[in-house]
């Protein structure tokens, strides 16, 4: 199993969403898959989602379907949710949640909104670019009128991150796409 597969998620859910993460995370993992959120809502009747992907960021319509037919199964037999609902499988898409320390290194330069459990410099909300992991720690360039230039974020007390939709993050979503669907051609052809 790849380290980046094994690397523990900093966000937990709380209540069902959380015994189906319980549930879902391992057999993800197996398939190759990484978890990064479940939330269970009441859209549409009820609605299980699941956000995945795999250690490179990316996943496709086809991933999706191969998951929502392993999981359901899984699911049914463990029946963490009491009546009908609707399983949707999902991309973390552009503005993606980060859900890892590794992902705050993956996206470093790009803008991102990050909450926390606790105040940290007299605040619990921060919004600036990501500049990488120092001990364990987010370094966030904050613009100097929310506080900045740098704060540093201890992951343990991320409650929630997010990057920000930008052009370039749109750029950067596209050229890694682009580079992942050249790499799984390469590797169809060496088979």
């Amino acid at each position: 199993m790849s380290g980046a597969i094994s690397e523990a998620r900093f966000i937990s859910e709380t209540g069902v969403a959380a015994e189906v993460a319980t549930l879902v995370e391992p057999a993800l993992n197996d398939m190759g898959f990484r978890l990064v959120r479940v939330t269970v809502s009441g859209r549409d009747g009820t609605t299980v989602q699941i956000m995945a992907e795999r250690p490179d960021g990316s996943i496709t319509v086809e991933d999706c379907a191969d998951i929502s037919r392993n999981l359901s199964p899984l699911l049914d037999a463990h029946d963490p949710i009491s009546g009908h609902y609707m399983l949707e499988i999902s991309s973390p898409g552009i503005d993606r949640p980060l859900a890892r320390a590794s992902d705050f290194e993956a996206w470093a330069g790009h803008e991102a909104r990050i909450e926390m459990r606790e105040q940290v410099a007299g605040r619990k909300r921060f919004r600036g670019v990501i500049q990488g992991l120092a001990e364990h720690a987010v370094r966030l360039e904050v613009p100097p009128d929310q506080g900045g230039p740098d704060v540093r974020l201890p992951v343990g007390l991320i409650a929630e991150a997010r990057l920000v939709l930008t052009d370039d993050l749109i750029r950067e979503t596209l050229r890694r796409a682009k580079k992942a669907n050249a790499d799984a051609a390469t590797a169809a052809d060496q088979v």
